[in-house]
């Protein structure tokens, strides 16, 4: 009762008022407002919709799917052709020719080049970044195709006019790779006519050869590493100047190895591969740097590059090597490669070496010689050419300029291709050939008016430079001055079928006049054949055969396959005779006409020569170590103005001689003066003021009764 009394009284429930509904009948919600019926057109509509994208849907994956397949295929198929790596490292075809001076350093190159087998990272980093940096920044991280850049490539492509495949590619580095590979596809000499039309159907661009392109390279990614595929891509990449793949590159443009490359030079050679011919240092310098800028740009910004290295690379742009400045040998070397055997050079399809005479030394005193005299006394402006050739008594050919633009390939060549009348220059032929026959440089003879009657041309009177007559005078006096009335005198004292044995012996093998006006150098000839002939005066009277190639063999082989020990050849006249005319021309420049060409404390012998009109004047001049030749002219045969061989030629001379002998130890030249007993004509005594004298008489009878009794006129 007590318990009962301690809690309250629980509130009874409330009955629901309503009456509870019978079991199994279902609760009555919230009434809902009826759905309208749907149009008949719109559900018609709805379910072609859905018919049609599960249609496209079931299609799409099928069409997928078998393209994956066949794409798979493909690539296996692809990938089982694939050659191991080092199958496809040097792709050029062979026919190269490596050019060595005279102490066996590499100074010039002909044909396509390869340096040598790099890899990756064999390479400079800071080459094989910057190749990434510029050609594929994502090129460890795709599977060898970039969507992204393919995409990029079309939408900037269409965007500037021209076809979605024309113009930029989006290649990848495996891609491009593929290409340089040609897809696998070999050179055949059957379907291509060479080797640039098949590179040129390798770069061709289509929807099916970018399609087999991808194949290709997804075939290479999964063949190769990264790494290997990087590899094969430095190795066979074009870079410009005839260089294929970055050892090559390396060598000819800067003279180091690929492993060398500071960051400036890895940037300029990376630069080359969008244009390597355009691109190429050897071509536009300034243009190459502007390049390799852009380069070290994205180097720094994909932090390849510090700041510092950066700045450093910027401020301090890759210069070229000497060799690569000197433009691949200029007009020395084209003498070199058409004067060769034409299957080691011109045609080769084997990868040569030639070893050459040229002197680097020898060849910037004259390239710098001549450039002194023309920017100091040559009028701005000035169309003027000259050319240089310097070489050694033997003939070999130290230096070689043919014309003023020094950096040039396959120019035309004015010390060897240029046929030149020879002025008076050609005189001391006709002095040699009178001295081998026993006249001497003593020998008087009588400058005077004198005529003579040339077959279908009439008379001919021959006149000294300065229109005067000297009297009496010896044969050194007549060369010193350059009379060209004793010259003539002479050589028909001798006869002109003698002079021109003498000349064609030391090597002057143009066409020779046939009248008189040949002792006056009438005849045309090259630079490089009257130096050469000069050069046989300095040996003592044996002709000479320039030369320019000592040794050639194939590339990786020691054993030379033909060599040249000199261009020394028969005798031509007497030494004593040789000794003597050296001895006159020595005058000559000491004295006479050629005293500009004078070197302190150097014997110099040479003579002068200017033809009709000024149109050409030369020097050609020897010391007792080399024999050098100047030519100077106009290409189309206008005359000079105010010049002269013993001008500015001999000034070009003594420019470019006075720095080749720089250092050396003066020499004596081998000459004799006269031993006063020259022969003259048999019965003449040959004493001075007697041989010629009385031989001056004899011509006079002799050509007086061939004109009818005129006399000398």
């Amino acid at each position: 009762m007590v318990a009962e009394k301690r809690y309250a009284a629980q509130p009874a429930k409330k009955k629901s008022a309503a009456k509870a509904k019978p079991t199994g009948q279902p609760r009555k919600g919230p009434k809902r407002p009826a759905k309208k019926p749907r149009n008949i057109v719109v559900r018609l509509v709805a379910g072609l919709l859905g018919w049609m994208w599960r249609l496209i849907w079931a299609f799409t994956w099928r069409v997928s799917l078998t393209a994956a397949v066949l794409v798979g295929l493909a690539v296996g198929y692809t990938h089982y052709t694939l050659p191991e790596i080092d199958a496809l490292l040097d792709g050029r075809q062979k026919g190269s020719v490596t050019l060595l001076d005279a102490n066996g350093a590499v100074f010039a190159w002909r044909g396509d080049q390869f340096g040598g087998v790099v890899t990756a990272n064999s390479v400079s980093p800071h080459l094989k970044n910057a190749v990434v940096a510029t050609e594929d920044k994502r090129f460890y991280s795709h599977f060898g195709l970039s969507p992204r850049g393919i995409a990029s490539a079309v939408r900037i492509n269409l965007r500037e006019g021209r076809g979605p495949l024309s113009g930029h590619g989006g290649s990848t580095i495996t891609q491009q790779t593929a290409k340089l590979l040609c897809l696998g596809v070999p050179f055949d000499p059957s379907q291509w006519k060479n080797q640039a039309e098949y590179e040129a159907d390798c770069r061709r661009s289509s929807l099916v050869r970018k399609a087999k392109e991808a194949i290709f390279a997804m075939a290479m990614e999964a063949k190769y590493t990264k790494d290997e595929i990087l590899t094969v891509y430095l190795n066979r990449a074009y870079m410009g100047g005839g260089a294929y793949g970055a050892e090559a590159a390396a060598q000819r443009f800067f003279g180091k190895t690929s492993g060398q490359l500071t960051p400036a030079e890895s940037a300029m050679l990376a630069g080359l591969l969008t244009a390597p011919t355009a691109l190429a240092p050897t071509s536009n310098l300034e243009r190459s740097q502007s390049r390799a800028a852009v380069v070290v740009s994205l180097m720094h910004d994909q932090g390849y590059l510090s700041d510092a290295d950066a700045r450093q690379a910027l401020d301090n742009p890759a210069q070229l090597s000497e060799a690569a400045e000197a433009r691949a040998g200029g007009y020395f070397v084209d003498w070199v490669m058409s004067t060769g055997p034409e299957f080691f050079t011109r045609n080769t399809t084997e990868d040569v070496v030639i070893r050459t005479t040229l002197d680097p030394r020898i060849q910037t005193a004259a390239e710098e010689g001549m450039r002194e005299v023309f920017e100091s006394k040559v009028k701005e402006g000035s169309k003027a050419q000259a050319a240089i050739v310097v070489m050694g008594a033997d003939g070999a050919v130290r230096a070689m300029v043919g014309g003023r633009k020094t950096k040039v390939v396959g120019a035309f060549n004015r010390a060897t291709q240029a046929l030149r009348q020879t002025g008076s220059s050609f005189k001391p032929f006709v002095y040699a050939a009178a001295l081998d026959m026993g006249y001497s440089a003593d020998d008087v003879i009588t400058d005077e008016r004198y005529c003579l009657s040339v077959p279908g041309s009439g008379e001919w009177c021959p006149q000294n430079y300065d229109r005067k007559y000297h009297g009496p005078v010896t044969l050194a006096e007549a060369l010193r001055t350059s009379l060209n009335i004793p010259a003539v005198k002479v050589a028909q004292s001798v006869g002109l079928e003698q002079v021109r044995a003498v000349a064609s012996g030391f090597g002057i093998n143009s066409d020779l006049a046939l009248g008189p006006a040949l002792a006056l150098g009438a005849s045309e000839s090259t630079l490089l054949e009257m130096t050469g002939a000069y050069a046989g005066i300095l040996n003592g009277g044996s002709s000479v055969r320039p030369y320019g190639l000592t040794e050639l063999r194939m590339q990786g082989e020691r054993e030379a396959l033909m060599s040249a020990t000199g261009g020394i050849g028969e005798r031509v006249i007497q030494e004593q005779a040789a000794r003597e005319l050296t001895w006159m021309m020595h005058k000559v420049v000491s004295e006479g006409t050629g005293r500009r060409a004078e070197i302190e404390g150097w014997q110099v012998a040479g003579k002068t020569g200017t033809t009709q009109a000024a149109r050409d004047a030369w020097f050609i001049g020897f010391t007792a170590d080399y024999v050098a030749g100047v030519w100077m002219g106009y290409d189309d045969n206008t005359p000079l103005s105010g010049v002269t061989g013993a001008g500015l030629p001999a000034e070009i001379w003594h420019e470019v001689m006075a720095r080749v002998h720089e250092g050396l130890t003066p020499q004596s030249l081998p000459m004799a003066p006269p031993l006063g007993n020259g022969a003259g004509l048999p019965g003449t005594g040959g004493r001075p003021g007697g041989g010629l004298g009385i031989i001056d008489g004899i011509l006079r009878d002799i050509f007086g009764a061939l004109q009818g009794g005129t006399g000398g006129r």
